[in-house]
């Protein structure tokens, strides 16, 4: 059987850190992941995501990620009931991480965190804030990989359909 899990997204609070009866380091925490499409009003929907971490790998999650901060996670689901204080069965699904990277710097972080003009879908300043500041850009930083534009140089090869192997 397979369960992977590979996500990208940002803390939407600061990672819980707690230690068992035993002494093993838990951390949770929620990871806020966009959504690859647009709902009807043209806005992102995001999925919120409770994750778990265990032992030294939960207390430097814990020193280096912060609210707002972008991660990588890589892990399994697994599900869990228990029963709460007026009777009900309870379920719970969560991810159980076993690596994670950061991928932004604390720094970065920092600055979008502090600058309200800030894009919050990538963490870089939107067009119109980059102009404002009288910034380039980066729409004029990016290659052209339009199907019109000839990556071989302006001449146009003239090939036959006989010449072709297909």
């Amino acid at each position: 059987m397979i369960n992977n899990v590979v996500l990208i997204g940002r803390l939407t609070k600061e990672p819980d850190l707690r230690y068992t009866s035993s002494g093993q380091a838990v951390a949770t925490f929620t990871l806020a992941v966009n959504r690859n499409f647009t709902n009807q009003s043209g806005n992102r929907d995001a999925d919120f995501i409770n994750c778990v971490i265990w032992r030294k790998a939960a207390e430097n999650f814990a020193n280096f990620a912060k609210k707002g901060s972008l991660v990588g996670i890589t892990g399994r689901i697994q599900t869990r009931n228990y029963e709460n204080q007026q009777g009900q069965k309870v379920y719970v699904t969560e991810v159980i991480i076993d690596s994670f990277q950061m991928l932004e710097t604390r720094s970065a972080n920092d600055q979008r965190q502090n600058n309200p003009h800030m894009d919050a879908s990538d963490g870089s300043t939107s067009k119109y804030n980059k102009e404002q500041n009288n910034q380039q850009p980066a729409e004029d930083n990016m290659p052209n990989f339009d199907r019109e534009d000839n990556p071989f140089g302006s001449e146009k090869i003239d090939i036959s359909d006989d010449d072709l192997p297909f």
